[in-house]
């Protein structure tokens, strides 16, 4: 007797694989940066020192002086002496009319006039050590310094990113099969 078979043969399916390798690729430009310093205002104001030296008083102890001063001092020193002279006449004329009286009015007088004088003795400097004088107003420095800050501009550039995925392309190399046999 004969036995029914079955044979079954199977193949199966082979696959291929095309794996593309994922692409990455990164960039970071440098920034654009812009920077500006101005420079500082700077602004001085100075006044100038003054020294005043009046030197007059030394010039006329030196007989160094204006015509317009000296003739004011000689027209007094002539006013003076006038009113000296008037002075001396009148009591010059009283003693003579009081002769009578008695005593030597005229001896008196000319006594006066030819007399001995009494003169100062000593030492005189010239100029008197005094006599110049001076003031002195000091120089002034006013400094203004105005800082400008600096203008710095930035601009941020983004990063340039590129990717490509992986790509897996998948192929049927083999295609299963089932292959069936029966013997009876």
């Amino acid at each position: 007797m004969k036995i029914p078979q079955i044979q079954i043969q199977t193949t199966k399916a082979a696959l291929g694989l095309t794996i593309q390798q994922p692409n990455q690729q990164i960039q970071q430009p440098l920034a654009d940066m812009q920077i500006q310093q101005p420079a500082a205002e700077l602004s001085i104001h100075t006044t100038e020192g003054q020294l005043h030296i009046d030197s007059s008083q030394a010039r006329r102890d030196l007989g160094m002086i204006s015509s317009m001063e000296m003739t004011r001092n000689y027209a007094e020193k002539g006013k003076q002496a006038a009113l000296a002279g008037v002075a001396r006449r009148a009591r010059e004329g009283e003693q003579l009319m009081s002769i009578e009286k008695g005593g030597n009015a005229i001896y008196s007088i000319i006594d006066a006039r030819t007399g001995p004088q009494n003169k100062k003795m000593g030492i005189k400097f010239i100029p008197s050590g005094d006599s110049v004088k001076t003031t002195y107003t000091p120089a002034t420095v006013d400094i203004q310094v105005q800082k400008n800050d600096p203008k710095i501009d930035v601009q941020i550039n983004k990063p340039i990113h590129n990717y490509t995925p992986e790509n897996v392309k998948i192929d049927l190399i083999q295609k299963p099969s089932i292959q069936i046999d029966w013997e009876v």
